[in-house]
């Protein structure tokens, strides 16, 4: 399906998000992935010595600046650092506070200035692009401050209780002594941190900014499940972060003496900082749960129409509008229901589309059982679907990841709150794989027709893919490597869900309806997300429409209006940026016909990093050209 997008704009990562303090971003492929040596060699035979010597200046001073601001945006995120395999700051958090804001809001600025003293016409065609949109990453971060306090501080989803033991059990690596100092350093700072968290909600407050009523509930929760179990109170069941801690020190190589010093001073900064921390957090959430406003949406926030539209801005890279992204959603439903009344027909069930969904929701053959052994299974059956798709990948891809992924699944602690799957990027340095994380609480939201789609969606060729090659690039300076388009990242992971179809993937057709039902999710999220933060729907609206128009469980379906409703806009931009996926493939099989490679056109796509569709489309029609050409 054709979809004709307005003019594209960047989505870049806000100077406000703590984990993400590179504001300047670019996406462009080295010379040598793109110049042949010898035309390059030609090229620079045909130049004047002295222009030569201008342009190397001006190419050097401009790799100087990324790789130096790259550096300080990186000192000033210990969580970033953490991410990248750094140990430069393993003690401590990152500062979240207005007055740090306020600081990259300054250095920004400094760097737009310095920006406009480059010489274009002395750089090439790839580091033009690289400044352009560095330059535009900036203004755009520059354009979000402005809504600096609409987003939420805290949210059930991704907030300060459950990010610090999700990052210190699966970021944080323990492989020395002082590592594990560094850890105990950062339980007795959780309680700055945390101070700092309940000063954004302060402000927050005083703007009249809150998350919906009901989200305090979940978060309350949470927060307790941290701070529960031994050492917290006289329970025989250890806490998590107790019992990750010991782990880890087990493992070490020294003196038992030093070990039990370890365990000592991490036992007493978890009672003297990380509990007194959250008590005084789940404090701060009930206080507010009293003074949030009626109703889900934006909408109930100031200014929270323009505030909305700038989500949808940011995360689709377009300027279509709430009505728009709506229309669109309920097109794609339309065109997908009639693809599923196609499976219908083949399995030969007689009765509606609804009554398919009913059957597909209930019956038992497509649910593993909510038990260890039925658990683990689905692992078992989502790594196997994994390690079949790379087989095959090498037929139609040329670049290929080389670091590891493993699938796991979602922790107790946070699974009750955490979306149904994930992945997280491997370390660059390699000292942590990418994983794929399957939330697997209720196994009712986990049917068994959508595990291949997912496994691909998360894992390869979706986002492991993806991320991995991104980081794996040569000769790209280090903050391309990290770009956020979330049109982009997510718009290929559900790319990937259709073309394993093109590869001979879902053979069973109740695996090929469960690809279909996670496309239905997806184009269903442009109508709920817009229909709850622009046509004010609450939120029991919003899930008895994904129940009436999709096979997935109410249990399900709450929990991810609950997302939309935390995070607005986000969960726009998968369609989108599939659609416009699939608009340009259909564009250059149309035009190149037997000469469309399937290798070129998705190295093409992953050989420059994460970039915006408008891009994106630059980038596939100069390849259509060039292999017209040939």
């Amino acid at each position: 399906m054709k979809t004709q997008f307005k003019h594209l704009t960047t989505k870049l990562t806000p100077l406000a998000l703590a984990l993400a303090a590179i504001s300047g971003l670019a996406a462009c492929s080295p010379a040598s992935q793109t110049t042949p040596a010898s035309q390059t060699a030609i090229e620079q035979a045909s130049t004047p010595k002295q222009e030569q010597v201008a342009q190397q200046s001006e190419s050097q001073r401009l790799s100087a600046f990324f790789e130096r601001t790259f550096e300080e945006d990186l000192k000033r995120s210990p969580l970033f650092q953490s991410y990248l395999g750094k140990k430069w700051d393993y003690d401590k958090w990152d500062d979240i506070s207005d007055k740090q804001a306020d600081e990259r809001v300054a250095i920004a600025k400094e760097r737009l200035a310095t920006l406009d003293a480059f010489d274009t016409t002395q750089l090439s065609e790839q580091e033009q692009l690289s400044l352009r949109l560095y330059k535009l990453g900036i203004e755009r971060d520059l354009a979000n401050d402005k809504f600096r306090h609409h987003r939420y501080i805290v949210h059930q989803f991704r907030a300060a209780h459950t990010q610090v033991p999700s990052f210190l059990i699966n970021i944080h690596s323990v492989k020395s002594e002082d590592d594990a100092k560094a850890y105990i350093g950062r339980l007795n700072n959780v309680s700055t941190y945390f101070d700092q968290v309940i000063a954004q909600m302060k402000i927050r407050e005083d703007l009249g900014v809150f998350p919906p009523a009901w989200a305090y509930d979940q978060m309350i929760d949470a927060s307790k499940n941290v701070v529960s179990g031994a050492p917290f109170d006289g329970s025989e069941t250890e806490s998590t972060l107790w019992e990750d801690f010991q782990n880890k020190v087990s493992a070490l190589d020294i003196e038992e003496t030093k070990k039990q010093a370890l365990l000592d001073d991490a036992k007493a900064a978890l009672i003297n900082s990380v509990q007194p921390a959250y008590n005084k957090f789940i404090d701060a959430l009930a206080h507010q749960q009293t003074l949030t406003p009626e109703g889900d949406g934006a909408w109930r926030l100031p200014d929270g129409d323009k505030w909305y539209q700038n989500r949808l801005n940011w995360f689709t890279t377009t300027d279509l509008t709430a009505e728009e992204v709506h229309q669109i959603g309920l097109d794609n439903v339309e065109r997908i229901h009639n693809a599923m009344r196609a499976i219908m027909q083949k399995v030969g069930f007689e009765g509606t589309l609804q009554e398919f969904f009913v059957f597909m929701r209930e019956d038992d053959q497509f649910y593993l059982p909510s038990t260890d052994a039925g658990r683990q299974q689905y692992l078992d059956d989502a790594k196997k679907a994994i390690d079949d798709m790379r087989d095959a990948i090498p037929e139609y891809f040329g670049i290929l990841p080389q670091a590891p992924m493993i699938v796991k699944r979602v922790e107790a602690f946070r699974e009750q709150s955490a979306g149904k799957a994930f992945y997280q990027s491997p370390a660059q340095d390699g000292s942590r794989p990418g994983i794929y994380y399957a939330n697997l609480f209720d196994m009712k939201a986990m049917p068994t027709y959508q595990l291949e789609a997912l496994a691909y969606h998360e894992g390869i060729p979706g986002h492991h893919m993806q991320r991995t090659i991104a980081q794996e690039l040569e000769g790209v300076p280090q903050f391309q490597k990290f770009l956020s388009f979330t049109a982009y990242t997510e718009g290929w992971g559900l790319y990937t869900e259709e073309l394993a179809k093109d590869m001979g993937f879902y053979q069973d057709p109740y695996s090929d309806f469960g690809r279909l039902a996670m496309e239905l999710w997806r184009a269903c999220r442009l109508v709920v997300d817009t229909g709850i933060h622009s046509k004010q729907w609450s939120r029991e609206k919003a899930v008895d429409y994904l129940v009436e128009n999709t096979p997935n469980p109410q249990y399900d379906a709450q929990k991810a209006i609950e997302r939309y409703i935390a995070m607005p806009g986000q969960a726009t931009a998968y369609m989108i940026g599939k659609l416009k996926i699939m608009e340009l493939r259909e564009k250059a099989m149309n035009e190149l016909g037997d000469k469309f490679d399937w290798k070129g056109f998705h190295d093409e796509i992953l050989q420059y990093g994460p970039v915006p569709l408008s891009i994106l489309e630059e980038n596939i029609e100069t390849w259509i050209s060039s292999q017209k050409q040939q």
